[in-house]
Order: structure tokens, then sequence, then C-alpha cells
């Protein structure tokens, strides 16, 4: 690989050709700001945040598209980049709402941020600021171009998902970030991913707030209000309060749950554990009776959506579990509750959840296990909502003492932990059909082959002499490629999963947001995942099929066993293959 040598600030450092000055500036140690770029993504130099200068050329350049040439000195820090970069935040604010102390990405802003660093005036340039409507038509997001800076990020970060349903309209002075027709984003196909919030660096797009209707059930005395936390959030809330990315703040978020007043704070792992039995059954029984293959895993909300809307011929390839969030709910809103003497009416459940696309998911035809339009499901929150809450409760989550979740589902559990990373629910799949079809238990836990962050992952396992093709997928853009294929009978696999975020829940729609520059230069998906891993890892019990919660349920509630009639009608759902893509 031919190298390059070029000076930044003075520091000599070798690079590849073709490297840009910002690639060359971060080996040099040295950070030069950006508010458009996101690596590999949105290379667009549009901003113009990371201007420096350079030997050759006639004036500032962009850093994040600018190529460095042999001998280059580049200089980020001069009166004349500090001037300009200054000047382009200024015009920036212009045009944008600085209502920033009711702005819920105060402090956690980039515009902001910058603004700070460069003493901007925020009233230099004074004159035409155009005034839109807040687009609240999607159940998981509220759209303020108000705040949108034009970064384009957001456009990137859709396009990335394959679903590309916004973009710039108009030009000039007039130019915004909307869907075609400048129609309301609900009546387009976006699949409530949320991957476009976690990359806005203003307020511009963000998750609808539900805490108002949490804080008012907790403030119900006729109300049992409990509390389920998914896999992955114990691997990502501690962020949101400084600590290192990849902590496993289990025992604290435990503990806050507890403080902010919920009746019970339980673990989605056991839901978790459900889906695994219910989903290995249906996909055996499939295999056995000649049904539908592959078999696709329907945990993933925001990947339902891109099934129903984008392959609705292909939903019969859905498994009909409902996902864990939904399981657990239903769990708590029958089995609990009878358990307990509780109308399911007065059991209000609240999840906790690294997906915006949950907040759709709760609201959706056949999720009502408990009967009467009782919703499974009552209220799902972000991982972000939640540290709101536990700020504005004044609890100090970092000097929490941990504390255990309380055990109708929060036990030992069996694989569950390991579905916030992608490859988890496959990885558990396996654990427990591997016991299922030979019979025996296995001391073999581990499919190293569909881990990891690979977008896409194939693996082949002999189990009981039976050869099984199995496929994992994450991101709207490779669950593409994999329906695609099985479009075009060219698949030859058993069972798939498939999440709608890239890298699956730890990288989720609502996860806490990181600047771009974390995101650019830290690979978060491996990082939170390892969390999960190695939990995992610690387990004594580390399958689906053995958490004693699952067995009980099975022997005393459902009195049947796994797929029985009232775990059907209690834990599976149904699909939609009439949803239309646009309604304008």
């Amino acid at each position: 690989m031919e190298m390059l040598n070029v000076k930044v600030n003075g520091i000599a450092v070798s690079v590849p050709k073709g490297s840009t000055i910002l690639e060359a500036a971060r080996a040099a140690g040295v950070e030069i700001p950006t508010l458009c770029f996101m690596k590999e993504k949105n290379e667009i130099g549009a901003c113009r945040i990371c201007v420096v200068e350079a030997t050759g050329a006639r004036g500032l350049v962009t850093a994040c598209v600018y190529p460095v040439t042999e001998g280059m000195e580049i200089q980020t820090n001069t009166q004349k980049v500090r001037d300009a970069r200054k000047t382009t935040l200024e015009l920036i604010l212009s045009t944008h709402d600085m209502n920033c102390l009711s702005c819920v990405r105060s402090t956690n802003c980039e515009l902001q941020k910058l603004c700070l660093e460069y003493g901007v005036d925020s009233h230099a340039f004074e004159g035409f600021k155009p005034k839109y409507e807040l687009d609240y038509s999607m159940p998981h997001l509220v759209r303020d171009n108000n705040k949108c800076i034009l970064c384009r990020r957001c456009v990137a970060a859709c396009k990335e998902q394959y679903v590309s349903v916004i973009g710039a309209n108009n030009r000039g002075i007039d130019t915004c970030i909307g869907s075609p027709f400048n129609a309301e984003l609900g009546q387009t196909p976006c699949i409530s991913c949320g991957q476009c919030t976690v990359v806005c660096p203003t307020g511009a797009l963000v998750e609808k707030d539900d805490t108002a209707k949490v804080w008012a059930y907790l403030s119900d005395p006729s109300k049992h209000v409990v509390v389920q936390t998914a896999p992955s959030v114990r691997a990502t809330l501690g962020e949101c309060f400084g600590m290192p990315i990849g902590t496993n703040v289990e025992g604290k978020m435990v503990a806050s749950l507890r403080r902010l007043g919920f009746e019970k704070v339980f673990d989605t792992d056991t839901a978790a554990d459900f889906t695994i039995v219910e989903e290995a059954t249906e996909l055996l029984e499939r295999v056995k009776d000649g049904g539908v293959l592959p078999m696709i895993t329907s945990c993933s909300p925001g990947w339902v959506n891109f099934c129903e809307l984008y392959y609705p011929e292909l939903t019969k390839h859905l498994s009909s579990c409902k996902s864990p969030q939904q399981m657990g709910g239903a769990l708590l809103k029958t089995y609990w509750a009878d358990k307990m003497g509780y109308d399911p009416k007065d059991v209000i459940v609240v999840s906790i959840m690294p997906c915006t696309a949950k907040k759709y998911e709760v609201g959706r035809d056949d999720m009502s296990a408990a009967g009467n339009g009782i919703p499974d499901v009552d209220v799902a929150l972000t991982t972000r909502e939640l540290s709101r809450m536990i700020m504005r409760a004044g609890i100090k989550f970092t000097e929490l003492a941990d504390e255990d979740f309380d055990p109708a589902f929060g036990e030992d559990t069996g694989a569950a932990v390991i579905f916030g990373a992608t490859g988890g629910v496959m990885e558990a799949a396996l654990r427990t059909a591997n016991d299922v079809l030979t019979g025996k238990d296995n001391k073999e836990v581990n499919f190293h082959e569909v881990r990891g962050t690979a977008g896409l992952k194939e693996a082949v396992y002999n189990i009981a002499g039976k050869e099984i093709k199995v496929a994992v997928a994450s991101g709207a853009a490779n669950a593409k490629l994999v329906m695609d294929k099985i479009k075009a009978g060219e698949a030859d696999w058993t069972f798939v999963e498939i999440m709608g975020c890239p890298g699956g829940c730890v990288n989720g729609g609502g996860q806490p947001i990181q600047p771009q520059y974390v995101r650019d230069t830290v690979d978060l998906k491996a990082v939170r995942a390892k969390a999960l891993y190695d939990q995992d890892e610690a387990m004594t019990m580390r399958k689906s099929h053995q958490n004693p919660i699952v067995k009980e349920v099975y022997d005393n509630y459902f009195k049947g066993a796994y797929g029985c009639e009232k775990a059907h009608h209690t834990l599976h759902t149904s699909y939609k293959q009439d949803r239309k893509k646009y309604n304008i």
C-alpha cells in the first residue's frame, strides 16, 4: 500500500494514498469538527464546518472530502479557519429554531456544542426564517424541520436502510428535508426503525416522548404498573450517565426503575425464552409437515414493517410468534395477573426498549392476549426516555447499589440475554433445537458462526444428522438481499434471523445518541454486544427451554406442550398483506 507523508499542525504522519485530510488529522490525533459527515455513508462536504488550510489549495478546503498529497502541510486551527467556522455556524443559526431550553437534545446537540466552542453570536445574521409545522404523523418520532440544518445525515441513514422515504425537497432558501410531494412521514412506507434519530445532530428528529403517560400511570393508585426491560438496554443505558460504552448496568437499571415507583421490575429475557421455545416448535413443525421455509424470525417490528410493506406476498415466511416485548406483556396480563388475582385491565405494562418501532408495535392489531381489547403492552419507552425519567426523578444513577429483577420474570434465564445482538436470536434457537433434535442436554452452546457485526452471515450446522442451513441479516438493506433471494427461489435456508437495525438491538433507533465522531471511530455495535455475550458466558443456564419459569407456565397455566392451543392464542399473532406504501 502506497503511503503519503503529510503534516497536520506540524505533526508528521503517514497515511494511505487516497486518504482525506480528515482521516490524516485523526491519524495525527487531531479532531476536525464536522456536522454533515458520516464515515462511508454521507461524505458530501456540505456543511463546511470542517474547512482547513492546506498547501497547494487556493482557499479553505473541506477536510472530509479533500484528498491529501505527498508533503502536504495542513493547518486546522488558524485564525482564518476559526473565523470561517464561526461564520458558518452563525449562518446556520440564522434559520435555526434556537429554543434550546425546551429541546430534548439540549446538552447533547452537536450544533450547540460547536456554537459554544466557537463563541458564536446567535443573532449575527437576522432575516428570513422559515416556519414549518411539526410532523406527528408517526407513532415513533416527531419531525421538526425548524431545527433541521440540512446536513442530510438522516437521508443517508434512510438510504442505508433501503427505504429512502426522506430527501431534499425544493431549492435554494426553500430547501428542506421531507418526504415525496411534501407528504407527512405517516403517509410513506417508513418502517419506524428510528435510525434517522440516532444520527441527527440536532433536535430535528426525535423519538415521540411517551414519558408523560408513564408518570400518569405511576400516579394512579388503582393501577398495578409494572415494567419490563429488553436485553440490550442493560448494555447501553449507562452511556446516558457518562459511563463507558459497553458497561453492563443491569443492577443499577433495576434499582432506578424500582425508585421510579414501578410495582414490579421484570426482565424481558424470560419472555424472549418463550419466544425461542415457541419459535423452535413452529420451525420443527414446518420442517416435519412440509410448511413454508425458510421460516424467518418476527422479533423485530421494524423488520416486520419492512416485510409487510415491501414483500407482503412473503409474510407467510414470518414466524407467527409475537416479539419478546409483546409476549412479555401478554404473559403479564394473563398468567401473572391470574397468579396475583389482578384484573388484566388494571395491569399496566411499560416496556423499556432499544427500538422506536416498538412504539408502533404496541398498537398493532392482534396484540391483545388478555381479550376485550386490552393491549399486551400499554407504553413502550426508549432507552433515552428512561434516562430522562431517571434524571427528572433526581436519582443518582451511578451511585446506586445493584438490585435484582423481581423473580416472576427475572430469575436466571436461558439464552435470551444475547437477543440484543444480531445473531443472538439464531444462536438461542440453535441451542434449543440442538437439544430437542438430539434428545439430550448438549454441552456445546456457542455457535460462533452467527455472531459478529457483519450485515449478512450464513452457516450450515449438522444437528442429529440433519443439515440445517441458516442466515442472519441485520438492517433493512440486508433484509432486502435475503428477501430477493427467497422471492427468486434461490434460498436454501431452513431458518433466517432478520433484525431491522444494523447490528441488531444494541444499535436500535432508541439507543443513546453518541456524537458522530464516536460513531465514526468506535464500533458501537461490537462493544455493546460484547457486554451481552460476556453476561451470557457467565450464566449457569444458557438455554431457553431450561428456564424454570417457562416450564412452570406450560405445566400449570397453558397445561400443554410448546405450541399448544392456549400458548398459541397468548403468544402468537398475524400479519397484513394489504398495507399501502403511500397514502397520498
